[in-house]
């Protein structure tokens, strides 16, 4: 029997939707085939009337259609005052809805990080959470011991927008059977066991400390800029967006968007420091080994990295 998925959209945008339409190796038609999965609802590709679709859901709900796969986009609006009221489908709150669903789910998705950690709509008056997180802590809606029907947690996808590549690669493997190994956010190590920086294309200039107070250049953007390359983990320069850029080949710092604590307080272009040293040191790296490496760097740096030309 066919696996079924139902994708409920919540608050924030569209955008991870958007970022599956891009997808191309497989497309979201190929990969739809090719992995046997029946999509009963998407708010964006779905033709069925209100009525059928309130239907549905009474169905799920009441458990006599199986749920195989819940994707959930966008964060948990609990407001105002925890009663979810200010995002509401046919008089439910979303809330509610997201609860019930989730408890006949076998597969409880959280695509993107708002899905996964409240993300940029918690920065709003809104009560916004993720599914099983608020920010870096365990809870969100469903709480931390949340299990779906086949024992999971929620498998989290954090990215603002999530590669199209994790989507369906993580699609893939669960609906063949296998469960993919998570970190201690349930992100799947299969995608997030790196940090954004390896790969990059500017890793040299990090390594000698060559950086940038500017854009437009080729150095380093983390010291000055506020990249969080050599913080945040993600496939970013693995998958290649459209298989061709990121952020960082292109001259503007990662923002850090698969972090839980994304959107950051602090503006975005501006590296945090203590007397021109980082608050938030590269990971896995301890101050005193990084004050000593970085001093030693920088005095070694090739000439041909000391004068660089910009990129054009």
């Amino acid at each position: 029997m066919r696996p079924n998925l139902y994708w409920l959209q919540c608050g924030g945008c569209g955008g991870d939707t958007m970022s599956m339409l891009n997808a191309d190796s497989p497309n979201i038609v190929e990969a739809k085939e090719s992995l046997g999965i029946d999509v009963l609802f998407h708010p964006s590709f779905s033709t069925i009337t209100p009525a059928q679709h309130l239907e549905l859901l009474d169905r799920l709900t009441g458990g006599t259609i199986p749920l195989d796969i819940l994707c959930v986009e966008g964060s948990v609006i609990l407001g105002p005052n925890g009663t979810g009221m200010f995002e509401t489908f046919a008089g439910l709150a979303k809330k509610d809805l997201i609860a019930q669903l989730a408890a006949r789910a076998g597969l409880v998705m959280a695509i993107g990080t708002c899905a996964a950690y409240g993300g940029v709509t918690r920065a709003c008056a809104v009560e916004a959470v993720g599914l099983q997180f608020t920010a870096k802590e365990p809870g969100g809606l469903l709480g931390p011991g949340f299990t779906s029907r086949l024992g999971l947690p929620v498998i989290n996808l954090p990215g603002c927008p999530v590669h199209p590549q994790v989507l369906i690669g993580t699609l893939s493997a669960f609906s063949a059977g296998k469960y993919l190994e998570l970190n201690e956010r349930n992100a799947p190590l299969e995608y997030y066991n790196m940090l954004v920086h390896q790969g990059c294309t500017r890793n040299e200039y990090h390594e000698y400390q060559i950086e940038e107070t500017d854009f437009g250049q080729k150095g380093c953007l983390f010291f000055h800029m506020g990249c969080h390359g050599p913080l945040a983990h993600g496939p970013c320069n693995k998958f290649l967006w459209n298989n061709r850029s990121c952020k960082t080949r292109t001259g503007i710092p990662c923002f850090g968007c698969t972090e839980p604590d994304f959107p950051q307080s602090s503006p975005f272009f501006e590296t945090p420091n203590i007397v021109g040293l980082p608050i938030n040191l590269p990971d896995g790296v301890d101050r005193p080994h990084y004050l000593a490496y970085k001093g030693m760097a920088a005095a070694a740096a090739p000439e041909r990295l000391k004068h660089r030309k910009p990129k054009v």
